[in-house]
């Protein structure tokens, strides 16, 4: 008897479930392309020269409820203590209302990047909430829609002071020694690359004798300490610096906000507003800097523009700055930010509103303050510095040891870096139970009671904020959950997520995050952990580490996996780190030469630049192909200098080329190493490896792939896999030991990037098992196959690969619209909106084209469903061109048509409602 009939055999496994089309939908769309079978399909899609000719290694399907077992088993393992660690991470309380209906609800995490504005105001106005929240806190004009951590949005902030002030002739930065100490470490990696010299000091006794272009400094200190910085601010915009301060954002609630003393630049982290630990992330960094230097602010900004009616609407503003448009001139490869966690904050600031979020930090305050009187009471030394929630014991060496013995019976983690100090930071979770036990352990023999009697939450330090925040009506007008409620549920109906319709967006891989897999992220075992545990408490934490990288090896062929970029953009940045690394290592260390394909997503170039790297172009043939005689023209050029090629495979163009292992033996011949962009993984598990065809290093995009959601615009996890020879150069980590022996510095704040979603991929993978990967990965390219067929005939289908197919997404030229029918790609876009689809790829990789990927998750009845709306607006587009519709005033023009105009009293259109 076969396992698969055996009686005890589970009934939930998942591969039914993941995929879309039933079995003879299956049959139905081989028919349509031609083929008899997935294998046969798959046979003639791939080159078999790269195929897999064996099964990956990675076990049956299995289970959900079996999976979740398991994992809950591994969960527990973590030991979750009172962790009063610090560093840039604090506990907090996530409302319960945000959670179920936020972080928990499809509505919201489904979603994708608000590049289309009309089905993203929802979305739009909850990133502008936090937007304001953080440009009040901070006292800055203009702030972003988030960042992916404090650490990497300080080193942004260094870039924009080096592209702004043009001026200084210097090429230093300096950082304050009281800085968070990976924050320190991320600058530095950031700097290398750019021949930026970063100065490490004291900022009371640097003296600008050497010249720098700016400063960053840590309000409060990373020990605690609220100092007062306007002199030292002053001082540096006398000597031609620009200020940035890294800042906790609740303490603002309570102190001189940095745009009021002299800083050019805020960032910080935004965690402690509602968003859970997660032993690292996601959470929701920000930024904020003065009006002037808006158009060198990283990320994506939400903006009030009007809509065709002259009503108020929402968009992303100042776009033609970002990556994906200015590619090697960029000054930022940032492209997932962080916007679910992003929305959590801002909500947690809607809900709490500007009298709760005093509240908050005030108790937190008076909580410090009560067991700073207490600690002192024992005769213990405290920084004389005044505090916000942070106090630095000094204690000798004989205390030291009895205290953290008395810790650790009590499950209390303390910071223990501070030159024998020890660091305790509080937050908003912290009860009186609490502070008796942290007291007991420090050797006292009273409780807490009468110094809570006598604390105050009031600020009254030189550094006491008097100026307001949080006036906008938004922030004072749902705080009784029925109406907050129905505000969230409000903004959620304005948008389009994967619970309204398929989002066919080519290289993006909109498909089912499943709700077994969704479930793990809010599992307190992994949500409550602090990033800077003591490893021996997070053994459920290094066992998932494990072994999703062993699994992420197999099934790209790769020997060592490093978890720590936690976006794809930050996956090709440290991938390229780690080639300039290697050839480094071997008395290279001038290739500098990176050579991209003129298709190559926007952050190809924009990472190989920040990596410090000179960017040739490749051009390609008009098969979509690399032009293999371009490329080894250009190596032939540069080969003394050639470090690397970026490459995505299958293609941009959506097609499994031919030459790839061609490509990839030029480039290893001439000296260089290949990097690929591991964007459309999505058509190759189980079928091929890029460790195997010749990649010597690969970024992941687990939440394309391997089913982490898009959350709006992130989070976004970017893990890279390297060859043998590149593993001793993988990320390092200041705080926790991680990486390679030889690694490069830190890329990312927290040592494994953003672990608390990690969780979602290792389901993912594990109740597929190697064959159901295998069959997602044939049913993605039969889908686009089946697509690209029902459309022949009313679209031409730019690019195809051998034998007439394409890989799992396809691209559709419009180009000849604007001139034969007067409309533009634009216009079918938003015309899609009315039959209810978010649109494909628009003008990617190739200008006046649609990129289409269906994915494997989306049945035959939504694909044929789209496809009819195609057909439907291509018979639009006809009546243009027979001259049977006006070419003005038309149904592509006015789209999309919203519910107000179609129910206005005047119609001014040629067309019927």
């Amino acid at each position: 008897m076969s396992t698969e009939s055996r009686i005890d055999a589970p009934t939930d496994t998942f591969l039914r479930r993941h995929l879309g089309p039933s079995e003879q939908d299956i049959q139905d769309m081989l028919g349509a392309v031609g083929y008899d079978s997935l294998d046969a399909l798959a046979d003639a899609a791939v080159p078999a020269g790269i195929r897999l000719q064996e099964p990956l290694q990675l076990g049956s399907a299995r289970g959900e409820h079996e999976l979740l077992l398991e994992l809950k088993a591994i969960a527990s393992r973590n030991e979750v203590r009172r962790s009063y660690i610090g560093m840039g991470y604090a506990d907090c309380i996530v409302p319960p209302v945000i959670q179920r209906n936020v972080l928990e609800n499809p509505g919201w995490y489904t979603q994708y990047t608000p590049y289309q504005a009309e089905i993203a105001q929802g979305r739009l106005e909850a990133l502008l909430n936090f937007q304001t929240m953080v440009s009040d806190l901070t006292g800055l004009a203009v702030a972003n829609a988030s960042m992916l951590d404090e650490a990497t949005a300080a080193a942004e902030a260094m870039t924009l002071c080096h592209n702004v002030n043009k001026k200084s002739k210097s090429n230093a930065f300096f950082v304050s020694e009281r800085c968070h100490p990976q924050t320190i470490e991320v600058v530095r990696t950031r700097a290398e690359p750019q021949g930026i010299e970063v100065l490490v000091g004291d900022h009371e006794t640097f003296d600008f004798s050497t010249p720098v272009f700016g400063v960053l400094v840590q309000y409060p200190a990373t020990d605690g300490a609220v100092l007062d910085y306007a002199g030292f601010a002053a001082t540096a915009h006398d000597n031609g610096a620009l200020v940035v301060a890294a800042c906790d954002l609740l303490a603002l609630a309570l102190l001189r906000p940095p745009g009021e003393w002299g800083a050019d630049v805020a960032v910080g982290n935004s965690q402690r507003f509602g968003v859970p630990l997660g032993y690292g992330g996601p959470h929701a960094a920000f930024f904020a800097t003065q009006d002037a230097y808006k158009r060198q602010i990283p990320g994506r900004i939400v903006g009030v523009s009007k809509d065709a009616h002259g009503n108020p609407a929402l968009r992303l503003a100042l776009q033609t700055r970002e990556q994906h448009i200015r590619r090697e001139k960029a000054t930022s490869n940032i492209c997932t930010a962080q916007v679910l966690l992003a929305i959590m904050a801002g909500m947690y600031a809607v809900w709490h509103g500007p009298a709760g979020i005093r509240a908050i930090a005030e108790r937190v305050h008076g909580m410090t303050a009560a067991l700073a009187a207490g600690l002192k009471q024992l005769g213990l030394a405290l920084q004389d510095a005044p505090v916000f929630d942070t106090l630095r014991v000094t204690v000798d060496a004989q205390q030291r040891e009895s205290i953290l013995q008395a810790c650790d019976a009590r499950g209390i983690n303390l910071r223990t870096d501070l030159d024998g100090a020890l660091g305790i930071t509080l937050d908003e979770t912290v009860m009186r139970k609490d502070l008796d036990d942290l007291l007991a352990a420090f050797g006292a023999g009273f409780d807490a009671a009468a110094l809570l009697e006598q604390a105050t939450g009031t600020y009254t330090g030189a550094q006491a904020r008097t100026s307001p925040y949080l006036q906008n009506a938004v922030f004072s007008s749902h705080h009784a959950e029925h109406e907050f409620l129905r505000y969230v549920h409000r903004l959620q109906e304005r948008d389009l997520s994967l619970t309204t319709s398929m989002i066919p967006l080519g290289s993006c891989t909109m498909k089912l995050n499943a709700t077994s897999e969704m479930l793990p992220v809010t599992w307190p075992e992994f949500g409550a952990m602090h990033p800077f545990a003591p490893q021996e408490q997070a053994q459920g934490y290094r066992e998932l580490f494990d072994s999703l990288g062993e699994m992420l090896a197999e099934i790209t062929g790769f020997s060592a996996v490093s978890l720590q970029p936690n976006a794809g953009s930050q996956g090709e940045y440290a991938g390229m780190l780690v080639i300039k690394a290697w050839h480094k290592s071997r008395g290279e260390g001038a290739r500098d030469v990176c050579i991209i394909p003129t298709s190559a997503h926007g952050t190809n170039p924009a990472s190989a630049v920040m990596a410090g790297m000179r960017v040739v172009a490749v051009k390609c043939n008009g098969q979509g192909n690399v032009d293999i005689e371009d490329l080894r023209a250009k190596v032939e050029k540069h080969k003394d200098a050639l470090a690397a090629i970026m490459v995505t495979y299958p293609s941009t163009h959506g097609v499994f080329e031919e030459g790839i292992q061609e490509i990839c033996d030029i480039v290893h011949h001439n000296g260089g190493q290949v990097y690929l962009d591991g964007a459309n993984l999505n058509a190759q598990c189980g079928l091929c490896r890029p460790g195997d065809y010749g990649a010597d290093v690969c970024h992941i995009n687990l939440h394309k792939t391997f089913c982490i959601p898009h959350g709006g615009g992130g989070p976004g996890m970017g893990p890279i896999g390297v060859a043998e020879h590149l593993a001793p150069f993988l990320p390092r980590h200041p705080v926790v030991r991680t990486g390679g022996e030889t690694g490069i510095g830190a890329v990312a704040a927290a040592p494994w990037g953003s672990p608390s979603i990690l969780p979602i991929s290792w389901v993912y993978i594990a109740l597929l098992g190697a064959e159901g990967l295998k069959t997602a990965s044939e049913v993605a390219i039969l889908t686009a196959n089946y697509m690209a067929r029902r459309l022949e005939g009313h679209y031409d289908v730019l690019y195809r690969g051998r034998n007439g197919l394409c890989a799992h997404e396809f691209i559709l030229d419009m180009r000849h619209f604007p001139k034969v029918a007067g409309v533009s790609v634009e216009d079918v876009a938003k015309r899609l909106m009315d039959y209810g689809f978010h649109a494909p790829t628009v003008s990617f990789p190739v200008a006046g084209t649609m990129m289409i990927e269906p994915t494997e998750s989306e049945s035959k009845a939504e694909l044929d469903r789209l496809c009819e709306a195609l057909i439907a607006i291509r018979g639009e587009i006809a009546a243009l061109e027979q001259g049977r519709a006006d070419r003005e005033n038309n149904v592509l023009k006015n789209a999309p048509h919203t519910a107000q105009a179609l129910a206005a009293n005047e119609w001014n259109h040629p067309y019927s409602r």
